[in-house]
């Protein structure tokens, strides 16, 4: 669908605000033909309804609604129960909102996606750093008493940690490739022993 009606729109209020601000809108109106006249006394004889249905049909001709994204398909969260929160859920699931909630979810979350974290980091110095960070929010949410859902995440021990990191790491490593030992120097000039 196009913007012409709202362009045509603005194009005619501005003009109409020019002719106004110069005065020349109440002589167009002193000197306007019968014909016009005529034409805007019918125009305001319409009724808002019919001359919506008009436009309705006349955008269905032109097809500027074909292939609108929910065209014989239901339209998504209706007939489901009424949740005061839909628009909030709707805002997280559509902008992909991470961070909010009470910190024994987030903290929970965290604890699942804790192993790729720590396989990112380079150095064991950096892994053992972010062990001590998680563990230091797990106490931190522990002594908070805000309500929601208890802590139930569970320190993590920082030497057991970086030495998961260490054999996981070892394990991704590719084992050093063998080179395949040199041909004898016949075989090299293609020669061929009997």
């Amino acid at each position: 669908m196009g913007n012409r009606g709202a362009d045509a729109y603005r194009r005619r209020m501005e003009r109409a605000a020019r002719l106004r601000a110069s005065g020349a809108l109440d002589q167009q109106e002193a000197e306007e033909t019968p014909e016009e006249a005529d034409l805007r006394r019918r125009k305001a004889l319409v009724d808002p309804g019919d001359r919506a249905d008009y436009l309705i049909r006349d955008a269905m001709q032109r097809g500027e609604f074909d292939n609108l994204q929910y065209a014989g398909k239901p339209i998504p969260g209706i007939g489901d129960g009424h949740d005061p929160d839909w628009w909030i859920k709707g805002l997280i699931q559509r902008e992909n909102l991470s961070g909010l909630g009470p910190p024994a979810l987030l903290l929970r979350v965290e604890d699942a996606e804790l192993d790729s974290r720590l396989d990112a980091k380079p150095s064991a110095s950096l892994v053992r750093e972010a062990v001590e960070d998680f563990n230091a929010r797990i106490i931190e949410a522990r002594r908070q008493l805000l309500g929601g859902p208890p802590v139930i995440t569970q320190l993590r021990d920082v030497d057991t940690e970086v030495q998961r990191w260490r054999e996981r790491r070892a394990a991704a490593e590719p084992a050093p490739a063998v080179p395949d030992p040199p041909k004898p120097w016949w075989r090299r000039f293609g020669w061929r022993l009997r």
